[in-house]
Protein backbone atom coordinates (compact mmCIF):
# COMPACT_ATOMS: atom_id res chain seq x y z
CA UNK A 1 0.00 0.00 0.00
CA UNK A 2 1.44 3.37 -1.05
CA UNK A 3 1.58 6.20 1.54
CA UNK A 4 -0.48 9.31 0.82
CA UNK A 5 2.19 11.46 2.48
CA UNK A 6 5.92 10.93 3.11
CA UNK A 7 8.02 13.43 5.06
CA UNK A 8 11.07 14.93 3.30
CA UNK A 9 13.43 12.68 5.30
CA UNK A 10 11.32 9.60 4.54
CA UNK A 11 10.84 8.59 8.19
CA UNK A 12 7.17 9.62 8.53
CA UNK A 13 4.60 7.89 6.33
CA UNK A 14 0.92 8.76 6.55
CA UNK A 15 -2.02 6.93 5.01
CA UNK A 16 -5.58 8.08 4.36
CA UNK A 17 -6.92 4.56 4.66
CA UNK A 18 -8.65 1.95 6.79
CA UNK A 19 -6.12 0.69 9.33
CA UNK A 20 -7.41 -2.88 8.97
CA UNK A 21 -6.59 -2.82 5.25
CA UNK A 22 -3.09 -1.55 6.00
CA UNK A 23 -2.36 -4.00 8.81
CA UNK A 24 -3.46 -6.89 6.60
CA UNK A 25 -0.37 -6.20 4.46
CA UNK A 26 2.08 -6.54 7.37
CA UNK A 27 4.21 -9.35 8.75
CA UNK A 28 4.08 -10.15 12.49
CA UNK A 29 6.10 -7.72 14.66
CA UNK A 30 6.55 -5.29 11.76
CA UNK A 31 6.57 -2.43 14.29
CA UNK A 32 8.46 -2.06 17.55
CA UNK A 33 5.62 -0.16 19.21
CA UNK A 34 1.99 0.69 18.48
CA UNK A 35 0.76 3.83 20.24
CA UNK A 36 -2.94 4.12 19.48
CA UNK A 37 -5.93 6.20 20.53
CA UNK A 38 -8.89 4.47 18.88
CA UNK A 39 -12.55 5.44 19.24
CA UNK A 40 -13.92 4.65 22.71
CA UNK A 41 -17.49 4.06 21.51
CA UNK A 42 -19.00 6.73 23.80
CA UNK A 43 -20.25 9.11 21.07
CA UNK A 44 -17.85 11.76 22.26
CA UNK A 45 -18.58 13.87 19.20
CA UNK A 46 -22.17 14.23 20.36
CA UNK A 47 -21.08 17.20 22.46
CA UNK A 48 -20.87 19.20 19.24
CA UNK A 49 -24.66 19.10 19.05
CA UNK A 50 -24.97 21.03 22.31
CA UNK A 51 -21.76 23.03 22.53
CA UNK A 52 -21.43 25.14 25.70
CA UNK A 53 -20.40 28.56 24.44
CA UNK A 54 -20.36 29.87 28.01
CA UNK A 55 -17.43 27.55 28.73
CA UNK A 56 -15.74 28.30 25.41
CA UNK A 57 -16.16 24.80 24.04
CA UNK A 58 -14.88 24.51 20.49
CA UNK A 59 -17.58 23.45 18.06
CA UNK A 60 -16.29 20.69 15.80
CA UNK A 61 -18.20 19.25 12.88
CA UNK A 62 -20.27 16.31 14.10
CA UNK A 63 -18.94 13.00 12.84
CA UNK A 64 -19.86 9.47 13.90
CA UNK A 65 -16.30 8.16 14.29
CA UNK A 66 -16.89 7.47 18.02
CA UNK A 67 -20.20 5.66 17.65
CA UNK A 68 -18.67 2.23 18.42
CA UNK A 69 -15.41 0.86 19.86
CA UNK A 70 -13.00 -1.13 17.69
CA UNK A 71 -13.69 -4.81 17.16
CA UNK A 72 -11.78 -7.65 18.77
CA UNK A 73 -10.30 -8.28 15.33
CA UNK A 74 -8.70 -4.82 15.40
CA UNK A 75 -6.97 -5.43 18.73
CA UNK A 76 -5.79 -8.89 17.64
CA UNK A 77 -4.36 -7.56 14.38
CA UNK A 78 -2.70 -4.54 16.00
CA UNK A 79 -1.09 -6.76 18.65
CA UNK A 80 0.17 -9.16 16.00
CA UNK A 81 1.92 -6.50 13.91
CA UNK A 82 3.61 -4.74 16.86
CA UNK A 83 6.01 -6.00 19.53
CA UNK A 84 4.57 -3.71 22.22
CA UNK A 85 1.42 -1.65 22.53
CA UNK A 86 0.15 1.47 24.32
CA UNK A 87 -3.63 1.78 23.99
CA UNK A 88 -5.36 4.97 25.13
CA UNK A 89 -8.92 4.59 26.37
CA UNK A 90 -8.40 0.94 27.19
CA UNK A 91 -10.50 1.36 30.33
CA UNK A 92 -13.49 1.44 27.96
CA UNK A 93 -12.62 -1.85 26.27
CA UNK A 94 -13.37 -5.39 27.40
CA UNK A 95 -10.81 -8.13 27.76
CA UNK A 96 -7.63 -6.22 28.64
CA UNK A 97 -4.85 -8.52 29.77
CA UNK A 98 -3.45 -7.76 33.25
CA UNK A 99 -0.69 -5.15 33.13
CA UNK A 100 1.37 -3.46 35.86
CA UNK A 101 2.16 -0.59 33.49
CA UNK A 102 -0.93 1.53 32.99
CA UNK A 103 -0.19 5.12 31.96
CA UNK A 104 -2.27 8.16 32.78
CA UNK A 105 -2.39 11.71 31.52
CA UNK A 106 -3.14 13.75 34.64
CA UNK A 107 -4.80 16.98 33.45
CA UNK A 108 -4.16 18.69 36.81
CA UNK A 109 -7.47 20.52 37.02
CA UNK A 110 -11.12 19.86 37.76
CA UNK A 111 -13.65 20.29 34.97
CA UNK A 112 -16.77 18.59 33.64
CA UNK A 113 -14.88 15.95 31.66
CA UNK A 114 -12.35 13.31 32.67
CA UNK A 115 -9.57 14.77 34.83
CA UNK A 116 -7.20 12.05 33.64
CA UNK A 117 -7.02 9.58 30.77
CA UNK A 118 -5.74 6.01 30.94
CA UNK A 119 -3.69 3.84 28.61
CA UNK A 120 -3.06 0.10 28.87
CA UNK A 121 0.44 -1.05 27.91
CA UNK A 122 2.14 -4.37 27.23
CA UNK A 123 5.17 -3.30 29.27
CA UNK A 124 6.02 -4.91 32.61
CA UNK A 125 7.46 -1.79 34.24
CA UNK A 126 5.67 0.23 36.97
CA UNK A 127 2.67 2.44 36.18
CA UNK A 128 3.54 6.05 35.33
CA UNK A 129 1.81 9.43 35.02
CA UNK A 130 2.34 12.30 32.61
CA UNK A 131 1.19 15.56 34.20
CA UNK A 132 0.14 18.51 32.07
CA UNK A 133 -2.78 20.82 32.70
CA UNK A 134 -5.43 21.09 30.00
CA UNK A 135 -4.92 24.84 29.83
CA UNK A 136 -1.21 24.31 29.15
CA UNK A 137 -1.93 21.59 26.59
CA UNK A 138 -4.31 23.68 24.52
CA UNK A 139 -3.47 27.36 25.06
CA UNK A 140 -2.45 28.88 21.74
CA UNK A 141 -3.08 25.56 19.98
CA UNK A 142 -5.61 25.19 17.19
CA UNK A 143 -7.48 21.94 17.87
CA UNK A 144 -8.23 20.15 14.62
CA UNK A 145 -9.71 17.06 16.29
CA UNK A 146 -12.12 16.92 19.25
CA UNK A 147 -9.96 14.44 21.19
CA UNK A 148 -6.60 15.91 20.24
CA UNK A 149 -3.76 15.00 22.60
CA UNK A 150 -0.72 17.25 23.11
CA UNK A 151 2.54 16.62 21.29
CA UNK A 152 4.34 16.73 24.63
CA UNK A 153 2.41 13.66 25.79
CA UNK A 154 3.82 11.69 22.86
CA UNK A 155 7.27 13.19 23.47
CA UNK A 156 7.08 11.72 26.97
CA UNK A 157 5.86 8.34 25.70
CA UNK A 158 8.60 8.01 23.11
CA UNK A 159 11.28 9.12 25.57
CA UNK A 160 10.26 6.43 28.04
CA UNK A 161 9.01 3.58 25.84
CA UNK A 162 10.85 3.85 22.51
CA UNK A 163 14.39 4.36 21.30
CA UNK A 164 15.81 6.14 18.28
CA UNK A 165 15.27 4.14 15.11
CA UNK A 166 12.22 2.25 16.40
CA UNK A 167 9.25 1.80 14.07
CA UNK A 168 6.05 3.27 15.55
CA UNK A 169 2.49 2.59 14.41
CA UNK A 170 -0.53 4.81 15.06
CA UNK A 171 -3.71 3.31 13.61
CA UNK A 172 -5.85 6.39 14.37
CA UNK A 173 -3.75 9.44 13.50
CA UNK A 174 -6.41 12.06 14.31
CA UNK A 175 -4.73 15.43 14.80
CA UNK A 176 -1.22 14.17 13.98
CA UNK A 177 0.33 14.87 17.41
CA UNK A 178 1.94 11.42 17.45
CA UNK A 179 3.58 12.00 14.07
CA UNK A 180 4.98 15.40 15.07
CA UNK A 181 6.54 13.92 18.21
CA UNK A 182 7.98 11.01 16.21
CA UNK A 183 9.66 13.50 13.88
CA UNK A 184 11.34 15.17 16.86
CA UNK A 185 12.39 11.84 18.37
CA UNK A 186 14.08 10.45 15.27
CA UNK A 187 11.65 7.57 14.93
CA UNK A 188 10.29 5.69 11.93
CA UNK A 189 6.53 6.28 12.01
CA UNK A 190 3.40 5.17 10.18
CA UNK A 191 0.11 6.91 10.88
CA UNK A 192 -3.27 5.94 9.45
CA UNK A 193 -6.41 8.06 9.37
CA UNK A 194 -9.66 7.00 7.71
CA UNK A 195 -11.42 10.39 7.68
CA UNK A 196 -10.22 12.48 4.73
CA UNK A 197 -10.85 15.83 6.44
CA UNK A 198 -8.88 14.90 9.55
CA UNK A 199 -6.13 13.39 7.41
CA UNK A 200 -5.65 16.55 5.36
CA UNK A 201 -5.69 18.71 8.50
CA UNK A 202 -3.14 16.43 10.21
CA UNK A 203 -0.78 16.54 7.22
CA UNK A 204 -1.05 20.33 7.08
CA UNK A 205 -0.35 20.58 10.81
CA UNK A 206 2.60 18.18 10.57
CA UNK A 207 4.21 20.12 7.73
CA UNK A 208 3.68 23.48 9.42
CA UNK A 209 4.88 22.50 12.90
CA UNK A 210 7.86 20.40 11.88
CA UNK A 211 9.04 23.08 9.44
CA UNK A 212 8.88 25.64 12.23
CA UNK A 213 10.67 23.29 14.61
CA UNK A 214 13.44 22.57 12.13
CA UNK A 215 13.92 26.28 11.46
CA UNK A 216 13.60 27.73 14.96
CA UNK A 217 14.02 24.74 17.30
CA UNK A 218 11.56 22.33 18.84
CA UNK A 219 8.60 23.98 20.53
CA UNK A 220 5.25 22.47 19.60
CA UNK A 221 2.64 21.94 22.33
Amino acid sequence: MKPDYISPDGRIKLYNADCMDYMATLEPNAFDLAVVDPPYGIDWGGQTKSVNTGKNWIQHEYKEWDSAPPSGEYFAEMSMVSKNQIIWGANYFQGNAPSPCWLIWDKKQEFSGATFEMAWTSFKSPAKAFRMARCEAYVGVSKIHPTQKPVKLYDWIYKNYAKEGDRILDTHLGSGSSAIAAHYAGLEFVGIELDEDYFKAAVNRFEKETAQADMFGKGAA
